[in-house]
């Protein structure tokens, strides 16, 4: 396929992941909220109002912005910001009754999710965001609470966020279709210290990359296929559209689940979205499934060595995804 260039992204394995296993970027705030309202003063604290099953939280955010580079010391911590879910009670001053907003405008990059988004007035940018993002993989159906979850992640930045260039291809002699790509964050890659048996981060530098399917053949509209992370130098991922079985690799499932294959989720459409790293916003690329191989035709035989060559590029000597 053609490369698309988006705002932030990743690399992988394919390692399936279970729910607990999943992790989030930005950072996670809050879990099927309503009424959300972000607001920030100019001592750069942020306000965000929002609801739960009809209980208002007004929670206060400070003390991050932006992302930090994978050091060589695992234990330097990622940013985070400081929270405060009482609204600043637990600081014996209920801060948000009397909290000033000065947030302009947002006139920054077009984000996915996006609920609300504000220009601070240092020239630096706040955004909530919020996503689906604990579906179960496989194009399985939710079938518990927390599977369904729209989760809201705060974010804050100053300059460009995370750099994403994703392709799509042919592997294995066009037999399987493929996304691949690479995310960085000013100019280096973006991966972590380590994962879990089934491939979640474990630890504030890792991030998770999201992957949905369209119209597949696990059914119509958007289903999740699969998550995973990126990794090595270049920060790459490389994904085949394989048909897996969901009690073999770690993958959440009912007990209903028959013992066989799913797949491969091939669809009309792709995208990924990914957290960004540290408190920067979450990203997402988008686009058009492939059409099955034909080595007779010059246009896919093309194709395929274009981004063979790319991907080899993209690899720069890092030994992983060497599969053409």
């Amino acid at each position: 396929m053609r490369q698309v260039r988006l705002l932030a992204f990743v690399c992988a394995l394919g390692a399936a992941l279970t729910l607990a296993g999943t992790a989030s970027a930005s950072q996670l705030v809050a879990r099927n909220a309503s009424h959300i309202k972000l607001a920030v003063n100019s001592k750069g604290t942020a306000l965000v109002t929002y609801s739960v099953r009809g209980t208002v939280t007004h929670l206060l955010a400070w003390g991050a912005v932006n992302a930090r580079q994978r050091p060589n010391n695992p234990k330097i911590k990622q940013v985070e910001f400081k929270l405060d879910y009482s609204g600043g009670w637990k600081h014996h001053r209920l801060t948000w009754k009397t909290f000033k907003n000065t947030c302009s405008a947002y006139d920054g990059p077009d984000l996915p999710w996006l609920v609300a988004a504000c220009k601070a007035s240092n020239g630096s940018y706040w955004a909530l965001q919020s996503w689906q993002t604990a579906l179960p993989d496989l194009g399985l159906a939710p079938w518990l609470g927390q599977q369904k979850t729209w989760w809201l992640h705060l974010s804050h930045w100053t300059g460009e966020v995370a750099q994403l260039n994703v392709y799509t291809d042919w592997i294995y002699g066009g037999r399987f279709q493929e996304v691949f790509g690479q995310y960085t964050y000013q100019g280096k890659g973006i991966r972590g210290f380590g994962t879990t048996r089934v491939g979640a981060p474990t630890d504030g530098y890792g991030r998770l990359l999201f992957l949905d399917t369209y119209n597949s053949s696990y059914g119509p509209g958007w289903l999740r296929e699969n998550s995973f992370v990126s990794h090595g130098p270049p920060g790459m991922f490389c994904y085949g559209f394989y048909a897996r079985n969901p009690w073999v690799g770690g993958y959440a499932h009912p007990s209903s689940t028959p013992k066989r294959k799913r797949g491969p989720g091939t669809g009309e459409q792709y995208r990924i979205t990914a957290p960004g790293p540290g408190v920067t916003p979450d990203v997402m690329w988008q686009g058009q499934g492939l059409h099955p191989y034909n080595k007779q035709n010059p246009a896919d035989v093309s194709l395929e060595s274009a981004m063979n060559a790319e991907r080899d590029t993209i690899r720069a000597g890092y030994g992983k995804c060497a599969h053409n």
